[in-house]
C-alpha cells in the first residue's frame, strides 16, 4: 500500500469513526495478525500510524 492509499484510508476512518478511528484500525490490525495475514496487518499499522500523525500531539 502506498502513502496515498494509507492517507486515504486514514481520512476515511476518521470521517466514519471520529475519535474511534485509531481503535478501529488497531482492531483490524490485530484481526489480520490473528488470521496470519502479515501484509494486511502491516498495512493497517501504517494506517493507524497515519491517523496518529494526523491527530497531532495530545493536549492536557
Amino acid at each position: 500500500m502506498d502513502a496515498i492509499q494509507v492517507a486515504d484510508y486514514a481520512n476515511r476512518l476518521i470521517a466514519a469513526h471520529g475519535d474511534k478511528a485509531i481503535v478501529e484500525a488497531s482492531e483490524k490490525m490485530r484481526a489480520s495478525e490473528a488470521a496470519g495475514n502479515k501484509q494486511e496487518a502491516a498495512n493497517w499499522e501504517k494506517v493507524r500510524n497515519a491517523i496518529h500523525r494526523m491527530r497531532g500531539p495530545r493536549q492536557t
